[in-house]
């Protein structure tokens, strides 16, 4: 597992990505309409993944894993995983919950985009 981003709930990803540009200077990578933006961090490759949400989803990392298909068939008895994988721009995803309650979620690269 991989470390790609930093995922951040906000009101308005807009008003968060121009707060993360201005003062800090950070880029902006890539958009989805206006609703999830990545912020380019200085000094890593990991991307901050601004995305407005209602407020349901926690902060946290997004790791990425060689096919979430076969993390989940392997790890599906022993985490516990919050649904079945489910499709993205460019791959799959899926979630699950540390024994502390923190929500980990991964992801591949497995579809051309």
């Amino acid at each position: 597992m991989k470390l790609q981003f930093l995922y951040h709930p906000v009101p308005n990803a807009v008003d968060a990505a121009r707060f993360y540009r201005e003062q800090f200077g950070w880029t902006e990578l890539w958009r989805e309409k206006d609703m999830t933006i990545g912020m380019k961090m200085p000094g890593t490759d990991v991307v901050l993944m601004l995305d407005q949400d209602d407020g349901e989803l926690t902060a946290g990392g997004i790791f990425e894993v060689p096919s979430v298909d076969d993390f989940y068939r392997e790890k599906k008895h022993v985490l516990q995983f919050e649904g079945a994988p489910t499709d993205i721009p460019g791959g799959r995803y899926a979630q699950f919950r540390d024994p502390a309650g923190n929500v980990v979620r991964i992801l591949d690269s497995t579809k051309e985009q």
